[in-house]
């Protein structure tokens, strides 16, 4: 019987698949029944930055008191409103923690540092196991250099870092110029975990009514080596955990993201078009290709095909269709 049981950021997880943060992980329902149909762990919807920035400010000012948050104020939020999103948010994580058996994984949507990350540490008091931050700044301010936009990175991790002890592990996109360099450094700044990639939105225009929309909420497997190029790089070169992220929608998909070295995959979109049910087929497949392949542990092949080990290694950096476009026939 094949053992599917692995370790992400020092978390004991069951099997590799987390329930990506998404409006799927947003109740006590919804997080009940990814545990019974097997996942892994769990990262919880995320709460954006100016969320937590408006709201704070707007509960100290009520305070009067600076706008800037000490840690012996967080007792507050314990007591205050019942309707505002940090409470709510820090209730979902002690019901969570109550309801399952899995890790709960908190998760901020955030793009400086400044003044919120004291907020983390009450994710920590609320029972959360680990903390992710999904950070993507955007490169498109004219006014600022690349090393300006990495910066921003470094800072969030440096400041959350202050404040809480739970592992953080830290989502990026794959805009960067010197991405591989740039991962390399996010890996060794003390995170125990780098999931590869985050997914946003996607901008369209509607022709008719001359309106910007956004498009491809949910991926498709065709964005699977997106995720697969990098983790397959990055295998042996980085000083944390590697998640895998989006195109995932199979128990193939994640067997290749472990061939290539992850320790984990996070899957949403899957759920949204198939249900939580397919969780089941997916842990099934990766099961049965163990056992067909007699790989007892995720160990067992975890990397085998990353770049440094596969025996056509150039194929995570070839970038042209030389064989299928030139033209032979």
């Amino acid at each position: 019987m094949a053992d599917l049981t692995t370790t992400y950021m020092g978390l004991k997880l069951r099997n590799p698949v987390i329930a990506a943060s998404s409006g799927l992980t947003n109740s006590i329902r919804d997080i009940k029944e990814f545990e019974e149909n097997g996942a892994g762990a769990i990262v919880l919807k995320s709460i954006f930055e100016e969320e937590i920035r408006r709201e704070l400010e707007k509960d100290l000012s009520s305070m009067n008191m600076e706008t800037f948050l000490y840690p012996e104020t967080m007792d507050y939020y314990d007591n205050y409103t019942e309707d505002d999103s940090l409470t709510n948010y820090l209730r979902l994580i002690r019901e969570a923690k109550q309801a399952v058996n899995i890790p709960i994984i908190a998760s901020i949507n955030c793009v400086t540092s400044d003044k919120w990350p004291y907020y983390a540490e009450t994710l920590q008091d609320a029972g959360a196991d680990a903390l992710e931050l999904n950070v993507f700044v955007m490169p498109s301010d004219f006014d600022k250099t690349s090393e300006e936009n990495e910066k921003v990175y470094f800072d969030i991790i440096d400041e959350v870092k202050k404040h809480v002890k739970i592992p953080v592990s830290l989502k990026i996109s794959y805009y960067s110029a010197g991405l591989g360099s740039f991962i390399q450094k996010l890996s060794k700044t003390g995170i125990k975990g780098l999931v590869l990639f985050n997914r946003f939105y996607s901008p369209d225009i509607d022709i008719n009514n001359f309106d910007m929309l956004s498009t491809n909420v949910t991926s498709s497997p065709y964005e699977l080596p997106i995720s697969l190029r990098w983790v397959g790089i990055m295998h042996n070169r980085v000083g944390c955990d590697l998640a895998a992220s989006t195109g995932i929608h199979d128990g193939a998909a994640i067997i290749k993201q472990i061939l290539a070295g992850a320790n984990a995959v996070q899957i949403a979109s899957a759920f949204y078009k198939n249900g939580k049910g397919i969780l089941k087929n997916m842990l099934n497949d990766l099961a049965a290709w163990m056992d067909q392949n007699e790989f007892k542990t995720l160990n067992d092949f975890r990397g085998k095909m990353s770049q440094d080990k596969a025996l056509n290694s150039a194929a995570y950096e070839r970038m042209q269709f030389m064989k299928h476009f030139s033209g032979k026939g």
